[in-house]
């Protein structure tokens, strides 16, 4: 048994230091069912645990990974055997909402569906929502700065926290548990922690906002002739439903196409229209709300602006259309595929996609080029199926990130850098940019032992 091993199981109990055989026994990620590679894994259950493990591993210099709901799609909390891991799995409280400030005090392995139906249950919406929010951490939203579906009414995950603790690399704990709105007193030091991906420090706890629970929830699939229409019907919506328009999630024909497969959804519209929008809006007046939208709606059609839709009559209709976009898993089962995460701003959409598709099928004239995403606040998501087992991950990448550097996109609109994309990162930040963050980095974790290798390489 290595020093650092026994170090830390005098420190903190067998309970708490999984290692040996038991390691194995964790598949890696939510996407790789690979026993998982690594020294030990740690599983504190409190912030003075989590600060004496780090200091024990910063007094041995060694390495740690931080590890969430391991729903990450970057490759940020994949360990190597040389790595200890520290899951928050156990810190898993809700300690506190309260209702009349509208905050929930948390730790870091509170699930998003966990935090969501403690709120609705005080009638108060926690509104960062995503589809794997049954397994994702509100500590891994916080280290990635997670977005998901209602970032158009409501931001990021950075919009919605108010405060947090976290410890730093050689255990130091830094509590800044704020729960106001307003605090201009200094430095707002929570950001260090916001979208840092753990390489600065790991949450332990958080407080995030809360709103009011929407009272009234209106939702329709439509279908578009051009991306022309579909951004004048973002526009219109934005203005004619005075701010209630919460998702707007479109569709280009491949993922459509791809969605209701045999194998996937039964398709609830015709399945040869060029684009697809799932849309909602949710108010606090259920009748004048219903009638609003279903007016917009049938005006949108009337004037040919949008050619179909659906609109769903109950609860059930509606999680039904929403399935068909954050469920798509049957696309991806058996097929080599490649995922992106890209932000740009929406008028060049259209332009990038038509390049990255050409890139594509001039490396593979087979190859399946799905997109879809948030759009309406500049995501898009794509799915690259080359058709061909030899295809290389960087010929991928350099199609799909090259055509960003002239549009001024982002190689990571919410998924993070982590290990997969820091090759890339140059293309969307200045050298200027990176500097001041590899000094970040140097002044919190001089040892480079958190998450080292994420991001940026460690040199």
């Amino acid at each position: 048994m290595s020093d650092v091993l026994q170090a830390l199981i005098d420190a903190l109990g067998e309970e708490v230091v999984m290692h040996g055989a038991a390691v194995a026994e964790r598949a890696t990620s939510y996407w790789d069912a690979a026993p998982t590679q690594a020294l030990a894994v740690l599983r504190p259950r409190t912030t003075a645990e989590v600060s004496t493990a780090l200091a024990v591993c910063h007094r041995f210099d060694q390495p740690v990974v931080t590890q969430g709901g391991l729903t990450g799609c970057v490759q940020g909390a994949v360990a190597s055997q040389r790595e200890v891991i520290l899951s928050l799995e156990r810190m898993n409280a809700i300690e506190g909402i309260d209702m009349i400030g509208g905050t929930a005090t948390v730790q870091a392995g509170v699930t998003l569906q966990a935090l969501q139906e403690a709120a609705r249950a005080q009638d108060l919406l926690f509104a960062l929502d995503l589809g794997a929010r049954g397994s994702c951490t509100i500590g891994g939203n916080v280290a990635t700065n997670a977005g998901g579906i209602n970032v158009l009414r409501y931001g990021m995950m950075r919009s919605l926290v108010l405060g947090l603790e976290a410890v730093l690399a050689d255990g130091t704990v830094l509590s800044s548990m704020n729960q106001m709105l307003k605090n201009n007193a200094g430095y707002d030091l929570k950001q260090l922690m916001i979208g840092t991906e753990g390489t600065l420090g790991i949450v332990t706890r958080v407080v995030v906002r809360l709103h009011p629970l929407p009272t009234s929830c209106n939702a329709a699939l439509v279908a578009l002739e051009s991306f022309d229409q579909v951004t004048t019907l973002l526009s219109r919506l934005q203005r004619d439903l005075a701010g209630t328009l919460s998702a707007f999630e479109v569709m280009w024909n491949e993922y459509y196409q791809a969605a209701t497969e045999p194998e996937g959804h039964r398709p609830p519209m015709e399945r040869d229209y060029p684009f697809y929008v799932m849309l909602q809006a949710e108010g606090a007046d259920a009748a004048a709300d219903r009638v609003r939208f279903e007016i917009l709606l049938e005006d949108a059609f009337e004037t040919g602006l949008i050619l179909d839709a659906v609109v769903p009559q109950s609860e059930t209709e509606r999680r039904a259309l929403w399935e068909l976009r954050e469920n798509f898993e049957a696309m991806l089962a058996g097929r080599k595929t490649f995922l992106y995460d890209v932000s740009l701003p929406i008028r060049e959409m259209p332009g990038y996609v038509a390049e990255t598709r050409a890139n594509i099928a001039a490396e593979w004239p087979e190859a399946r080029c799905i997109v879809f995403g948030h759009m309406a606040d500049g995501n898009l998501h794509l799915f690259v199926q080359p058709g061909t087992d030899d295809a290389e991950h960087a010929v991928c990448d350099e199609a799909v990130y090259a055509p960003l550097r002239s549009r001024h996109g982002s190689v990571s609109a919410e998924h993070g850098i982590g290990a997969e994309k820091r090759a890339w990162l140059g293309y969307c930040r200045s050298e200027g940019e990176i500097g001041v963050m590899r000094l970040l980095k140097r002044a919190l974790d001089p040892k480079q032992l958190l998450n080292p290798g994420r991001i940026f390489d460690p040199a």
